[in-house]
Parts: C-alpha cells; sequence; structure tokens
C-alpha cells in the first residue's frame, strides 16, 4: 500500500495536477495517493474484499486521519500555504470532521469545547491587557531606555548580550508563562538587538528554542505540569492487554527531562 500511495502521488504530481502551483500541485498530488489507499482500506473493511491483511488495514483506517489532521496545521504551515492562525482554524474544522465523521459530535461536546475555548480567550485576553499596560507605564518613565542603555553596554558586544538575555530568559521561563515573558519582556530586547546588528528572525528563533527548554525544568516546569494533568496517579488498567499498570509519580515526570546518552 505504501508503494501504491506513492506511484500515486507521482502520477498526480506529473500527470493530473500539472497545471497547479508547485506548493497546491504537492498537497494536491499527495492527498490524492493517501486518500487512495485510504479508500481501500475502508471499502476492504466494508466490503470483505481481503485484499489487505486486517493488520495493515487496521494501520491505515487508525493512522491516516490524525496524520491528515497534522497535516492540515503543520503541513499548510510549512509550505506557505496558511499562517499560523489560519492553520490552527483548519485543525479545529479537520477536528471538527473527524469527530463529526466517528458519531462523536454532539451538542455536549461541542458546547463543551466552545465554552472551554471562551474561558481560555478570556484568559489571554486578560494577560494582555495587563501586559499592554504594565509595558505602556514603563515605557511612559522611560524604563525602556534604561534598558537598552544597560543592555547595550554589556561587555563582549551582541555575544555578551546574547548571553546575557538567554541566562534571563531561561531563568524567567522557569516561573513565568510564555504570554507574559513575550508580551513584556520580548519588546524590551528588540530594540537593544536591533542596536546591536543581530538579525531579529534568528534572535527570535533562538528565544523560541530558550523558552521551550526552560519550560522543561523544574522548580514548575509547565510543560511538564501539563504532563502531569494526562497521568494516571493511582493503578489503572490497560484497555488492550488488560493488564494494572502502576501510576506515574511527579518524581518520575521530573526525571524523564533528564538527557539520557
Amino acid at each position: 500500500m505504501i508503494a501504491v500511495a506513492v506511484a500515486l502521488y507521482f502520477v498526480g504530481y506529473h500527470v493530473l495536477f500539472t497545471g497547479l502551483d508547485e506548493a497546491w500541485r504537492f498537497v494536491s498530488a499527495m492527498v490524492f495517493g493517501v486518500l487512495a489507499v485510504y479508500l481501500v482500506a475502508i471499502a476492504n473493511d466494508r466490503l470483505k474484499l481481503n485484499i489487505l491483511s486486517r493488520l495493515s488495514q487496521q494501520v491505515i483506517i487508525v493512522l491516516v486521519p490524525p496524520l491528515a489532521l497534522i497535516f492540515l496545521v503543520l503541513g499548510t504551515i510549512f509550505l506557505g500555504i496558511a499562517t499560523p492562525t489560519e492553520g490552527g482554524a483548519m485543525g479545529a474544522t479537520g477536528a471538527l470532521l473527524l469527530a463529526l465523521a466517528k458519531g462523536r459530535l454532539d451538542f455536549k461536546s461541542l458546547k463543551n469545547a466552545l465554552d472551554s475555548t471562551t474561558k481560555l480567550s478570556a484568559f489571554v485576553m486578560m494577560i494582555l491587557m495587563g501586559a499592554r499596560v504594565f509595558s505602556l507605564t514603563f515605557y511612559g518613565i522611560n524604563g525602556n531606555v534604561w534598558i537598552e542603555e544597560l543592555l547595550t553596554g554589556l561587555p563582549g558586544g551582541e555575544y555578551g548580550f546574547l548571553i546575557v538575555v538567554t541566562i534571563i530568559i531561561f531563568i524567567l521561563g522557569c516561573f513565568l508563562d510564555f504570554f507574559e515573558i513575550a508580551f513584556i519582556m520580548v519588546p524590551l530586547l528588540v530594540a537593544p538587538a536591533e542596536a546591536l546588528g543581530i538579525d531579529l528572525i534568528w534572535f527570535g528563533i533562538i528565544l523560541g528554542l530558550n523558552l521551550q527548554t526552560s519550560f522543561l525544568t523544574p522548580p514548575f516546569g509547565f510543560s511538564l505540569f501539563y504532563l502531569r494533568s494526562v497521568t494516571p496517579v493511582g493503578e489503572w488498567t490497560d484497555k488492550g492487554t488488560g493488564r494494572i499498570m502502576q501510576g506515574v509519580r511527579t518524581l518520575q515526570i521530573y526525571k524523564g527531562i533528564i538527557p539520557i546518552s
């Protein structure tokens, strides 16, 4: 089935969709190949054709929808078809369609999703408004000028600036969420970075990598808290094997962040 999907992709790319732009041509050909294989697996299951083994049939049916959802979000962004905001909207639409196809989309689940989204959006907006008020007050007393003079006067020039900023952002990331750092600290660092001639795109990449690392480190570690919220605390029964599994302790999650060679 992998060979069939690849062959159909080449047929679509070189024959069927030659009139499209490069990005859309690639996407259309790939969707054509994967969709054909998925439909074959569905037909094999419903019509009892016995073309595929049960294992390969289940793998295709189970894997293709989530992979399609991931592609809707990340693939469209990487290909430049959608912005991150549009990619999120496409992912939400794809999730709704998958829930509808599985028969799990009802009014109650839709209402719960809307309630959660509204609360989260309200929390984010309150954080943004608070960050903006703080920034305007800080700018009003020329705090940004003091920060710029302090950071541009560090020994070592741009390298000294990057080292100090990396350490500060890493420490803040252990205690603060992304929004506070992005809307309070980052605007204060842009002007000194630009004055030192640092490429702002690469500066943003360094800050992003630094933040993702700091979110994994104690004493807080927001990503560790997210993992804690979805892992079982006590004993639980594995539905697949029927075995009784032990719960996951917080100390085990903390040990999991240590790199193992």
